[in-house]
């Protein structure tokens, strides 16, 4: 996405439309490409680290915690986009890494970290 906003600020005075660019406007669309390709690699960011005495939760803009003592449970609702982490007092954590247009993998993902919550809960 950023190459694409570099060629057409690069190429953007050779156009005779009858309107004047200016080297700010050829700056202004370097910002704007790096504003929407730096927008497009937050959507990279979402991640979930799990082991056996809780988990990590990174979304888009968040990262939290959480100890499996805290955790009810792990569900992936009908009709949702991802998975969720179920809270204490009915709140709930989404979990953005674990999509449902994964399908399968996703389904394994789930099931590993039930896996790991059980254990964490009832012991060895």
């Amino acid at each position: 996405m950023m190459v694409f906003f570099l060629i057409a600020a690069y190429f953007m005075p050779a156009e005779d439309t009858g309107v004047i660019f200016q080297p700010a406007d050829q700056v202004a669309m370097m910002v704007i490409g790096a504003f929407v390709a730096g927008g497009l690699l937050l959507m990279a960011r979402p991640r979930v680290r799990a082991d056996t005495h809780g988990i990590e939760v990174r979304n888009v803009i968040t990262a939290r915690w959480y100890d499996w003592a805290d955790v009810h449970g792990v569900s992936f609702p009908d009709g949702a986009a991802s998975a969720r982490l179920e809270l204490p007092d009915d709140e709930y954590q989404s979990v953005l890494a674990v999509q449902a247009v994964d399908r399968g993998l996703a389904v394994r993902h789930v099931r590993t970290l039930r896996t790991l919550h059980r254990a964490a809960v009832l012991g060895p």
